[in-house]
């Protein structure tokens, strides 16, 4: 008895590209996002911590949508002047409530406009508190999970984030970045050393690429780090962000890798 073997080709890997946008405030504004968002698949949105107010996150959601970017929330610490970048002395219960006010807003405003948010995503210094801190990790996902228990948790691999979001029975989305350094434990370089952002589109391509095809990212030590995305980030206030997205997207798709967010088609 004969086997029939599927003639159905291979399909080629994926990879979600994403950024942070809708970063401005009241008159004040940060990056471009009409020229960043079209190289994008999924844009995290800042919701009224550390950037982002209703008409800023109307517009970002009216703009993602046009283009048939998937739309998740960016939340941060309430730290506008500090622009999240600031670890503050919040409690866990003040965390919680913080976090669930900003993704709600958002959530509301994308709601109106026929849009359903896909994930979420912490900004800046409570990303980072997120990695380590079990109880910052629970009070995101808690708040997360209160909206919409199918959002996905983005964050990097091995993270208390993802643990967390995994231990709520939510979906995950494991990230690593573009634009940025890492050094040889796994970590980001910090912004305040030189070196941090990869900010020539051409580095921050090839860091892409080979993060996705070859599963390593080069360190600051000239060291190969073991790496998994599902997601690739390019941060929208990097100078420069559009033309690095738009080389990422162009090198990962000359790579044979498709482009997309998770669940979509573009």
């Amino acid at each position: 008895m004969s086997t029939r073997r599927s003639s159905r080709p291979p399909q080629p890997p994926t990879i979600d590209l994403n950024a942070d946008a809708g970063e401005g405030f009241g008159a004040w504004s940060l990056g471009d996002d009409a020229a960043l968002l079209p190289h994008l698949t999924s844009v995290s949105i800042a919701c009224g911590g550390h950037a982002g107010d209703p008409p800023t996150m109307a517009r970002t959601v009216a703009l993602a949508a046009r283009l048939g970017v998937a739309c998740g929330a960016h939340p941060g610490y309430p730290d506008l002047p500090g622009f999240g970048r600031r670890e503050l002395a919040m409690s866990d219960e003040d965390l919680h409530a913080t976090v669930l006010a900003q993704i709600g807003a958002l959530a509301a405003i994308a709601r109106a406009a026929g849009v359903a948010l896909r994930h979420v995503k912490p900004h800046g210094a409570l990303y980072h508190r997120a990695t380590h801190d079990p109880g910052t990790a629970a009070a995101i996902v808690s708040a997360a999970r209160t909206i919409d228990p199918h959002l996905m948790v983005m964050g990097p691999p091995g993270s208390a984030l993802l643990a967390a979001a995994a231990a709520s029975r939510m979906p995950v989305l494991v990230e690593a970045f573009a634009d940025r350094r890492y050094e040889p434990d796994g970590r980001l370089r910090d912004r305040r050393l030189p070196g941090a952002l990869l900010s020539d589109p051409t580095a921050a391509a090839e860091q892409a690429r080979r993060i996705v095809t070859d599963g390593v990212v080069r360190t600051t030590d000239g060291s190969l780090l073991p790496i998994r995305a599902e997601t690739l980030c390019v941060h929208g206030d990097t100078p420069g962000a559009p033309a690095i997205a738009g080389a990422v997207h162009a090198a990962l798709e000359e790579a044979g890798i498709r482009v997309t967010a998770p669940g979509w088609q573009r």
